[in-house]
């Protein structure tokens, strides 16, 4: 079986948007301002955006509201095509150590990962329900550590449980990533240099997990 292309699929739905002079609304998952840069830059221009910033896994509270505002910093700077805008959801870390309970030991990329896109994007599809969106999507299949094939399966089965369109994506492809990293240097953002939940950070940072 061929392998999905998710970036040509999201190619075709774009020139399939209907030319009414009503611009779609999106509700974008973003993980952190970076990973928007390049997914702002390239959907703007055929929709309306809400960058829903849900994260309840990033590890410890600080980086969070690091994060949070750098997001919400860089979405008032970019000049964006059709307007963007910003909304928080809640930061419950429970619900990340619930939704990987007896997954702590797996290593990065596994079951545990898959079973946090879950939890984000269903909150994602969830909150567009609620606001009437046209669209849902995430910004996570950006990075080369993440599993496209598997964000775009669960975005897909959760359109159909919340009746919301799933904007198929591989935003890494056609150069997306790099994109983002010289997007970040102009910017002067803030990067990260692990995923986010305590796990990558020990994983990342083996030597601190004593004073963890």
């Amino acid at each position: 079986m061929n392998k999905r292309n998710y970036q040509k699929e999201l190619e075709h739905k774009i020139l399939q948007l209907p030319d009414s002079g009503q611009v779609p609304s999106l509700l974008l998952h973003s993980c952190c301002a970076p990973c928007s840069s390049y997914v702002l830059e390239y959907l703007s221009r055929y929709f309306r955006i809400t960058v829903f910033y849900y994260n309840p896994n990033i590890y410890p509270e600080s980086e969070y509201r690091t994060r949070a505002e750098e997001q919400a910093r860089f979405i008032q700077t970019f000049p964006a095509g059709y307007p963007v805008t910003f909304a928080e959801g809640a930061y419950i870390p429970k619900a990340f150590y619930d939704s990987v309970r007896g997954m702590e030991r797996l290593p990065e990329g596994s079951e545990r990962c898959f079973a946090c896109y879950r939890l984000r994007l269903c909150e994602t599809a969830r909150t567009a329900k609620e606001k009437g969106c046209d669209y849902f999507a995430t910004t996570l299949s950006i990075s080369p550590l993440k599993n496209a094939e598997k964000l775009n399966e669960i975005g897909e089965r959760l359109a159909g449980e919340y009746q919301v369109n799933w904007l198929p994506n591989d935003f890494k492809k056609k150069n997306g990533y790099q994109r983002s990293i010289e997007l970040s240097k102009e910017y002067g953002m803030y990067r990260q240099d692990y995923c986010g939940c305590i796990y990558s950070f020990k994983e990342r940072h083996p030597d601190m997990t004593s004073v963890l």
